[in-house]
């Protein structure tokens, strides 16, 4: 199984979209729509560059279901509204997965959501061993933005390894899988609390049910 791994934004500088409902009236709706268009845009071209993948669970879900999960997890629990960060949420695995390149990306999409996308992406010519433990180095030196997203898919994978894990992944495996998690969640920490609630308590979680 696959680790589903400058200017980003993070809580503290976030785009004018607002998550409160539409009252109505026309404030902001230029800018809502400009943002709507522009996270369709990247689901629409992540959807694109994964279609022919598959999630290595018992149900063999579409890939996709994965990037949207992570956008999902860091608007719901950690309170993101900040567009580029959640482009490059949906987009964070496009690179390391796909035929999709850092430069496709910046002409899409921009400089920051590149950038962003970068600092999560593993080099695929080195090792697995070097990559998982290049994530437990560099997780610390990752921007708020990057480790945001680092979190949010930490936080999806520990849940997918607890309830559909790989058919071939021993429980001694996915133990491993969970105290590897711990150790780059540790250099992601003060990003954002509410995720790393949630991650602790997924943790404790998927823990309990190995036992």
């Amino acid at each position: 199984m696959k680790d589903f791994t400058p200017g980003p934004a993070d809580n503290e500088t976030q785009s004018s979209a607002s998550t409160a409902p539409y009252d109505g009236k026309a404030t902001n709706i230029e800018t809502r729509s400009g943002d709507y268009a522009s996270l369709f845009a990247a689901l629409h071209f992540a959807a694109e560059k994964h279609r022919d993948q598959r999630r290595k669970g018992e149900c063999a879900s579409p890939y996709i279901n994965h990037p949207i999960e992570v956008a999902e997890m860091l608007v719901r629990v950690g309170a993101v509204t900040d567009v580029t960060l959640l482009q490059a949420a949906v987009l964070h695995d496009t690179v390391e997965d796909t035929e999709t390149t850092f430069e496709e990306l910046e002409a899409r999409f921009g400089s920051a959501v590149r950038s962003l996308v970068a600092e999560v992406t593993d080099d695929k010519t080195l090792s697995k061993e070097e990559r998982k433990r290049l994530q437990v180095e560099h997780a610390s030196t990752l921007s708020a933005g990057a480790r945001q997203i680092k979190l949010a898919d930490k936080i999806c994978n520990v849940r997918d390894v607890a309830n559909r894990p790989p058919l071939d992944w021993s429980l001694e495996r996915c133990a491993e899988y969970l105290q590897w998690s711990e150790a780059v969640v540790a250099g992601c920490r003060g990003a954002n609390e509410r995720l790393e609630q949630e991650f602790d308590d997924s943790l404790e979680e998927a823990r309990a049910g190995l036992k």
